[in-house]
């Protein structure tokens, strides 16, 4: 035989069969739009991560406007705390009238459909910058913390989130939010638990963004956050949280991580979502703004790949111009 009968080219020479064969499909329904908003008016660039900014209230809702139009199903929130609301108790956290309480109900009465996600962790409103309350030798402690947790998941579930996402990776804190949630009422408020987040050196631009990288100074967060070579452990991770009423699981970050989500996926197949974070989000943008990288084709590309490799949604600061592009704008 001279020549190969079996040709995989011959589905890839034109559009109409590339399209007819495409495995894995990215959608503006894939989408989560991930929010900073601060006390102050109007908008305030963020310039470790180029075309992002701080939005006031009021510019909240023109952006929740948009992702509404673009049929992006949520939003979720990152307050930026005033340095001087900062505390050791971080008690600012639970505030019915802070702004991230504030913020939810803006965005509920304004676009009731627009699904609402929530960050639970203490980190934005602690004056050291850490995730948790310190004890006397400046360890996080585990317990305490989680009863922060609980209080700050339930003032955001009574401010009307749909969704609270504890990002802060202390033991058992899921349980203890899930059980409070039904107590009080708020069966149906769902959680979408940050199973698997790594103590990764991707979050620079974000903590920038919060403005929690000043008070976390030379610390670390090390003794919470998995450590990046560990991979078993995030099945370990994953199914406790589970265990204790996880509606969702989070991976994060995204691309360097994609290993860790297809395991979780093929392991339990439960909801499973992704974060690009801050640093893949800059670095793609510092490459474009340089003209070294297609920005929408590497964009689509790596949010496409995150989609691939199992993710049911990804929050992504790419959102908004994802969605315009997949739907031609």
């Amino acid at each position: 035989m001279a020549y190969p009968y079996t040709r995989p080219r011959r589905m890839r020479r034109d559009d109409f069969s590339r399209r007819l064969m495409r495995e894995t499909r990215l959608t503006a329904d894939d989408l989560i739009l991930p929010v900073f908003i601060h006390e102050l008016s109007g908008r305030a660039p963020v310039a470790s991560m180029p075309g992002i900014e701080r939005l006031s209230i009021e510019e909240l809702l023109r952006v929740g406007e948009q992702a509404a139009r673009l049929n992006i199903p949520a939003i979720t929130l990152f307050p930026v705390t005033a340095p001087e609301a900062k505390s050791l108790d971080a008690v600012a956290a639970w505030d019915a009238e802070g702004l991230a309480q504030r913020a939810i109900r803006a965005l509920k009465q304004r676009f009731p459909e627009l699904g609402v996600v929530t960050d639970v962790a203490l980190d934005p409103y602690t004056s050291h910058g850490q995730d948790g309350l310190l004890d006397d030798s400046g360890y996080v402690t585990n317990d305490l913390t989680n009863q922060a947790l609980v209080r700050q998941a339930l003032s955001h579930a009574e401010a009307g989130a749909d969704i609270v996402a504890p990002s802060d990776m202390m033991d058992g804190r899921i349980g203890a939010i899930r059980e409070a949630l039904e107590d009080e009422g708020h069966t149906n408020t769902r959680i979408l638990a940050y199973s698997a987040k790594y103590a990764s050196s991707f979050y620079g631009p974000f903590r920038d963004a919060v403005g929690s990288s000043g008070a976390l100074g030379g610390g670390n967060k090390y003794t919470y956050q998995m450590d990046p070579a560990n991979s078993d452990e995030a099945l370990r991770e994953v199914a406790l949280d589970l265990e204790e009423g996880a509606d969702m699981v989070m991976i994060k970050p995204g691309l360097p991580y994609l290993d860790i989500v297809r395991r979780v996926k093929d392991h339990f197949g439960a909801p499973t979502f992704v974060y690009q974070v801050s640093g893949e989000y800059a670095m793609l943008k510092a490459a474009a703004g340089h003209g070294w990288l297609d920005e929408r084709a590497c964009a689509l590309e790596a949010l496409t790949a995150i989609k691939r490799a199992g993710a049911d949604g990804i929050l992504t600061y790419f959102a908004l111009d994802a969605a315009r592009w997949l739907q031609g704008e």
